[in-house]
């Protein structure tokens, strides 16, 4: 496994210095990405030394280096897994023949559009979160967020590594625009609706990263498996630094129950607002409505643009390895529609379902998120327990956008699921709640009132180790 070269302008193991034509538009794009750093990242901490991981080998392990980084110098760079000899593409119409080292011409656009579409939600997540280190919760926090933020901006280096070493001018121009479109700007947003939602507070952020980034998980694998063989390289080593990202939302929300038992067992109601915390109810309004927003990321249910993805092999099934069938051409999927204003099963080709094979995987992933917090409840002596909600609940796109139902899936009017909303979902008095609470702790080993302190630090340092130094 070769090494990173960190001697060069731009860290990489693609050797990039033997294409001097490709080094050259990536170093012109250089400044552009710092310039959106400076102006959309992590508001008031760029003097900051903060103590981060850098990838320095892409070996599963020991890959990362910790220290103090101030993070406009961190070493973002473009880092594939090694290629494998004799790689085969292994699903759709092309399973058996050679993966693609170069875009295949009658590809190229719906290729492009892929590879667009993830790239987009990179930049967007840093620049939802811009002002969250004003509020954080703890040194540990504040640490762990940078850190997404900063792994997120290499996921986006690797998306534009893509772009502008296989797309020509058509890729040079769409990487540029990936640093002109805004999070939640009316005039240029981001592509995907949940990357334009607004990230006020630390619950919205664990909430996020648990739920939003796990539909990230699920995308890049899918990815990881193109037979374009830079895509599936690029997405395994991006799922290497995903898995941290996860690991701070579904923390995050852990610590968040942990210490609304706590302060609930304090009040004599069993009011856990009543002692400045958030109480377990509201966290369930958080759960529904940021697993439902992220549902909708996996797109349509019956999906024309899916069955092409998949036939062309450009991207496959979470774990394509483990399915007998590679070709999904004569297998049918059970998708429930509404007719009638009941549900109703149909049986649809499986190629056109491959959104919602995906959303399954994730869905049993989150479900076993779930387990593990009801598991916290249990062992705190909480009779409360964490639901998801129907996958038909609150959805924007798909075949339930236009039908309402409640958590559980049962179709309602539209009156009554306005009716009973604030019940389901975070209302406008909850959201200024959770936000009242937000007032920021940056002591080493402190933290604020409405969570607990986490059960480990990282990289084995102590859980007040002084993770930011803040420079003011």
């Amino acid at each position: 496994m070769a090494g990173i070269d960190y001697t060069s302008r731009i860290p990489n193991n693609v050797n990039l210095a033997s294409d001097s034509r490709l080094q050259r538009a990536l170093e012109k794009w250089q400044p552009a990405f710092l310039e959106w750093w400076q102006q959309m990242g992590p508001e008031g901490w760029q003097a900051s030394d903060v103590y981060l991981r850098t990838a320095i080998s892409t070996d599963k392990g020991g890959w990362a280096h910790f220290d103090y980084v101030k993070m406009p110098d961190y070493r973002w760079g473009i880092f594939l897994n090694d290629a494998e000899q004799d790689r085969k593409i292994h699903f759709g119409d092309h399973a058996g023949q050679p993966a693609w080292q170069e875009v295949p011409g009658e590809y190229r656009n719906i290729l492009r559009r892929v590879i667009v579409t993830q790239a987009d939600t990179e930049p967007a997540s840093v620049e939802q979160q811009r002002y969250l280190g004003a509020t954080a919760p703890s040194l540990y926090d504040l640490r762990n967020l940078f850190q997404v933020n900063v792994e997120e901006g290499r996921h986006l280096w690797a998306m534009v590594y893509l772009l502008h070493g296989y797309f020509g001018r058509d890729g040079r121009e769409e990487a540029d625009e990936l640093l002109q479109r805004r999070a939640g700007d009316e005039d240029k947003p981001r592509i995907l609706d949940a990357f334009n939602q607004a990230c006020p507070d630390w619950l919205t952020f664990f909430c996020f990263t648990t739920f939003t980034d796990r539909d990230g998980k699920y995308q890049l694998g899918a990815l990881a498996e193109s037979g374009f063989d830079p895509l599936a390289r690029t997405c395994r080593f991006m799922l290497t630094e995903e898995a941290h990202h996860l690991f701070v939302g579904q923390t995050g929300i852990e610590r968040v129950i942990r210490r609304s038992v706590e302060l609930a067992r304090q009040d004599p109601n069993g009011d856990a607002r009543a002692q400045g915390g958030i109480d377990l109810a509201t966290i369930q309004k958080y759960v529904n409505y940021w697993f439902s927003y992220s549902l909708d990321l996996f797109g349509s249910e019956v999906s024309s643009n899916a069955a092409d993805f998949f036939a062309s092999g450009l991207k496959g099934r979470w774990k394509e390895d483990k399915y007998e069938d590679h070709s999904a051409l004569d297998a049918t999927l059970a998708i429930a529609h509404v007719e009638d204003g009941r549900v109703v099963d149909k049986a649809i080709p499986l190629r056109n379902a491959m959104n919602e094979v995906l959303r399954g995987e994730y869905v049993k992933d989150c479900e076993g998120v779930v387990e593990k917090w009801n598991r916290t409840l249990e062992e705190d002596g909480s009779d409360f327990r964490i639901t998801l909600p129907s996958t038909r609940f609150h959805r924007r796109q798909g075949l339930y956008a236009d039908s309402c139902f409640d958590p559980s899936g049962a179709p309602i009017s539209a009156e009554a699921f306005e009716a009973r909303r604030g019940e389901w979902l975070p209302s406008a008095a909850d959201r200024e709640y959770v936000h009242s609470l937000m007032a920021p702790v940056h002591e080493p080993g402190k933290m604020a009132n409405w969570i607990a302190a986490p059960r480990r630090g990282i990289n084995n340092m102590p859980t007040d180790y002084e993770y930011v130094k803040r420079v003011d």
